[in-house]
């Protein structure tokens, strides 16, 4: 996967409807472990509830993983729907838990759909998303005299400067999109940049510049 969406705020939303309270707790995720996790405290967390329903979409050693769960739902009313949200969506590294308070009408299974999709849509209105696209980590050395003026290269370049390590040299991490890297070494090699050294570290997902 090349490019996806994600969210950079956990959000809550509520409503209710038909005297069923829904809760939908929003989660940016990075692994199936940290997804488990964050379901079972949230589980704890509403131990009175007839339903902890859950979707998530996590990229995990390049791989893209999906799980849903109705938890006692009719088959197919809520884990699922919430899913093909977020894959229509393009959304990954997103846990979407809806807790599910019953007031004692039923809703149907068309209703059940709804309310669950609803709920997910509130969280998704509230929160703030970004574009990841696979990158770069890089280090670089440069004398302190060239820090300023490094600075400025990347800002115009859209690199982003993650870490600035002042050692006997400045030792700056960055990241940058793939695309990107080409120029940054044909600027190092024509010294249109001074720097002492450039290091790959990794490849990653990071923030899409804009």
């Amino acid at each position: 996967m090349e490019e996806f969406i994600t969210i950079e705020n956990n959000v809550v939303s509520e409503f209710v409807e038909k005297k069923s309270k829904f809760i939908g707790n929003l989660f940016y995720i990075e692994s199936s472990k940290q997804a488990e996790d964050i379901i079972k405290e949230t589980k704890k967390k509403y131990f009175d509830a007839k339903h902890n329903c859950i979707a998530y979409r996590v990229i995990e050693n390049g791989q893209l993983i999906e799980r849903f769960s109705d938890n006692g739902e009719p088959q197919g009313t809520a884990g699922a729907p919430m899913l093909n949200i977020l894959q229509k969506n393009n959304l990954v590294n997103v846990l979407i838990i809806v807790t599910r308070y019953f007031g004692g009408i039923l809703l149907g299974t068309g209703g059940l759909v709804k309310a669950y999709q609803k709920s997910l849509m509130l969280a998704l209105e509230d929160c703030k998303k970004i574009t990841k696209v696979l990158g770069e980590s890089l280090e670089v050395k440069l004398a302190y005299s060239d820090l300023e003026s490094f600075k400025y290269y990347c800002k115009n370049n859209k690199i982003n400067i993650v870490d600035i390590d002042y050692k006997e040299d400045i030792v700056c991490k960055i990241e940058l999109e793939e695309d990107k890297k080409a120029k940054l070494l044909e600027d190092y090699e024509i010294k249109n940049i001074k720097l002492n050294n450039i290091k790959e570290l990794d490849k990653k997902y990071i923030n899409k510049s804009i």
